[in-house]
Formats: C-alpha cells, structure tokens, sequence
C-alpha cells in the first residue's frame, strides 16, 4: 500500500505541478523499489525536503510531499539535461 501511494502523489505532483510526466522508472533492489520520475519543470518543490510534518489547512499545499516523505527513503531531486527534473525516492518493502 506504501508503494501505491507514492507512485500515486509522485505522479499527480509530475502532472499537476511539473509540467507533465516526462517518464518513469522501477527498478527492484534488495532494498526496496527505486521509483524515478520526470517531469517537465525545473522547479524543486519547497516541500520536497521538508519534515513530513501533515498540514493544518489545506492553503495551496496538500498532503502529498509529507506522504513521500514518510513512506519514502533517499529522495533526490535532480534536473535533467534537456529540462526538467528527476524526483528519486526508494520505497522499502516490508514483510
């Protein structure tokens, strides 16, 4: 389920706030699941590095970066050659 969601808010925000999904990539590892996802803006969101902490009001900012950031590990933002940005998180998986 942890997957799920930040498959769903990494998508949404690309769509949304990036100017479209640019692309996408899985990648399995012992680990847990390695998501990528392009975009098409070079904008870091503000929230990307953030404490995970829920908002209190709904004023433009949702709930989508604190999700990532507590189900995620490792997140990375990098821009892309011929624009954009790259937003990498690995899930981990548990059993």
């Amino acid at each position: 389920m942890d997957l799920l969601l930040v498959v769903s808010e990494l998508v949404t925000n690309a769509i949304r706030h990036g100017g479209g999904l640019a692309g996408f990539e899985v990648a399995l590892l012992p680990e847990g699941v390695r998501l990528s996802v392009h975009d098409y803006s070079d904008a870091v969101p503000s929230a990307a590095y953030g404490p995970g902490t829920l908002p209190h009001t709904h004023e433009g900012s949702g709930y989508g970066w604190p999700l990532i950031i507590r189900l995620s590990r490792e997140i990375l933002i990098e821009h892309r050659r011929e624009g954009g940005k790259t937003v990498g998180v690995l899930v981990p998986l548990t059993t």
